[in-house]
C-alpha cells in the first residue's frame, strides 16, 4: 500500500527528482490510455455485443471514463504510480510533504480527472468538458510545479522519480 511511510523511505533515499516534465505526463498518459482503452473499443465494437456503430461510439466513451477512473485510482493508491507513470519513472504524491497519497485522495484525483471524459458525449456538456481539457493542459504549463486541475483538486503533485538502482541479483544498491 501507498503509505506516509513509504513515501518519505522514497524521500530519504535521494529518489526525487523534481517536478514531472509535461510530455512525460503526456507520455504516460498515452500509455495508460492505450491500455485501458483498446481492450474497451475491441469489446464494444465486436460483433459479439452486436451494436450499431453510433451506439458503439456512445457506450464506450462512459465505459472507458469508469474504467479509467477505478484502473487510475487502485494503482495510484497502491503504489502511486499506474503503468503509464512507471514507464516513464514518475509518481504521483501529495502535495504536503509528509502526507500519504491514500485511496480519497487517489480517488478524486482520478475522478476530476475522469469525469469530463464521461460528459463528452452530453450535448451541452461536450464542449465543457473540451474547455476543461484546455485548461487543464495550460495549467501543466503554467506552474513551476505543473499541477493539472485534477492534482490540485487532490492535493497532489506528479514527480519525476528514479528507480531505485539493483545489483546483479536484483538486491537494492547504491
Amino acid at each position: 500500500m501507498h503509505d506516509e511511510g513509504h513515501q518519505e523511505g522514497r524521500k530519504e533515499e535521494g529518489l526525487e527528482e523534481g517536478p514531472a516534465e509535461p510530455a512525460q505526463r503526456l507520455v504516460a498518459r498515452v500509455v495508460d490510455t492505450l491500455v485501458v482503452g483498446l481492450p474497451v473499443m475491441l469489446v464494444v465494437h465486436s460483433q459479439a455485443l452486436g451494436l450499431s456503430r453510433p451506439t458503439a461510439d456512445l457506450v464506450a466513451v462512459p465505459v472507458l471514463a469508469a474504467l479509467l477512473l477505478v484502473y487510475e485510482w487502485l494503482q495510484l493508491a497502491l503504489w502511486g504510480r499506474t503503468l503509464g507513470k512507471r514507464l516513464v519513472g514518475l509518481e504521483v504524491v501529495a502535495e504536503r510533504p509528509g502526507a500519504g497519497l491514500g485511496h480519497r485522495r487517489a480517488l478524486l484525483r482520478s475522478a476530476v480527472y475522469a469525469l469530463p471524459i464521461a460528459l463528452r458525449p452530453v450535448p451541452l456538456l461536450g464542449p465543457v468538458a473540451g474547455l476543461f481539457w484546455v485548461v487543464n493542459a495550460g495549467l501543466v504549463l503554467e506552474e513551476t510545479r505543473r499541477r493539472a486541475l485534477h492534482d490540485r483538486f487532490a492535493g497532489t503533485v506528479v514527480i519525476r522519480r528514479a528507480q531505485p538502482q539493483t545489483t546483479a541479483d536484483g538486491a537494492p544498491g547504491r
